[in-house]
């Protein structure tokens, strides 16, 4: 019999009760007392994937260990309202990557938001709310007049305003995700709406202002995932390179042509394809990837299916993440209807922000 706290993270040929508590047990043993869950123990922790992580908490009942993971995000936020890049084994006084990447600070506005669906502890909001705004106003200053979110600030503080499209299409959920904060405490920030707009706009109808990374799997369905591209666009543009990036039974590529799939790139297509209410397909993705779980719950990153030279099918690299793990968590959630999940990944509950009035989306 399933416990309240896994019954959600059941899934045919993807998930028992057994083997999520297992994944979830996983990811705390590698949380640090402090809250920091970096990549695996003696790798680093990034700002993004710490969040994913405690969003996986969050789906699977842990909500204490989310919220420490939140106080470690507002305990070392810097004074401009980013974090740096990377820090050692989650160590906030060993950053290994001075830059601070715009999309890498602003979703924690995603994480914030789904941690107050699933709690609705409005005490963790108001001290939240100072962390989400400034590392908001810190990627809003990024934006560039076509509405693109540039890439980041290099260590010395000058700005890189080449944008990233899955970095800008992260940053629109992140916006989406602020906004509903905001609405929900009262202070409407109408600059976001805009910046929202602008963003979304770029995204859907000019590719052309952002760096050509279309070899990149995350490219090619982060539009969607992040809220940008929805509708019969959305279909369509999922439709188009299907085969290119899906591997039957094996997952889904990370980049062309390399014959490697990926366990973050597969469960975030899965969550692309929930969205889009497609769970069907969502599941057969999800289920394919049962190869890459590894002894104790965790997942290895990906799976190299075809020889390279020298090179043999194998497991590479040799890591068990806490964000791959986190990703499988909450895409299962999302399709066992988790509430906070679904509101914060469907998009239906989320503002839109307000398009340029030059043209529609």
């Amino acid at each position: 019999m399933t416990t309240p706290r896994t019954e959600h993270l059941v899934l045919p040929g993807v998930l028992t009760a057994e083997q999520a508590a297992e994944t979830v047990a996983g990811i705390r043993a590698v949380q640090r007392e402090d809250g920091a869950i970096p990549w695996f123990r003696g790798h680093h922790l990034d700002p993004w994937d710490h969040t994913e992580a405690a969003m996986a908490l969050d789906a699977a009942g842990e909500h204490q260990a989310a919220a420490q993971a939140y106080a470690w995000l507002a305990r070392h936020q810097n004074e401009d309202g980013s974090w740096y890049a990377a820090y050692h084994d989650g160590d906030f006084r060993r950053p290994t990557d001075l830059s601070r990447e715009s999309n890498f600070c602003a979703y924690v506005a995603v994480g914030v938001w789904h941690h107050y669906l699933a709690t609705g502890d409005d005490a963790f909001l108001d001290r939240m709310w100072p962390v989400v705004f400034a590392a908001i106003e810190f990627a809003l200053r990024l934006q560039q007049p076509g509405g693109q979110i540039g890439w980041k600030r290099e260590a010395d503080g000058t700005p890189v305003a080449d944008a990233l499209l899955t970095g800008s299409s992260s940053v629109h959920h992140a916006l989406r995700c602020a906004l509903a904060i905001a609405a929900e405490r009262e202070e409407p920030q109408p600059d976001w709406e805009l910046a929202a707009g602008a963003l979304a706009h770029a995204i859907h109808r000019h590719p052309e202002r952002f760096l050509d990374k279309d070899r990149y799997s995350m490219d090619w369905y982060y539009p969607v995932l992040g809220g940008a591209i929805t509708g019969a666009a959305a279909t369509a543009r999922i439709e188009r390179r299907w085969e290119e990036f899906v591997v039957p039974g094996l997952g889904v590529r990370c980049v062309l042509p390399n014959p490697w799939v990926t366990g973050g790139e597969s469960c975030e297509l899965a969550l692309t394809l929930w969205a889009m209410g497609e769970s069907d397909r969502a599941l057969e993705i999800l289920q394919s990837i049962a190869h890459l779980r590894a002894p104790g719950g965790m997942y290895w990153t990906g799976y190299v299916f075809e020889a390279v030279g020298d090179s043999r099918r194998a497991v590479w690299p040799e890591e068990q993440t806490t964000w791959t793990a986190g990703s499988l968590l909450l895409a299962v959630a999302a399709l066992g209807g988790d509430e906070a999940t679904t509101a914060v990944f469907g998009g239906d509950r989320l503002p839109q922000g307000l398009p340029p009035e030059c043209c529609t989306r």
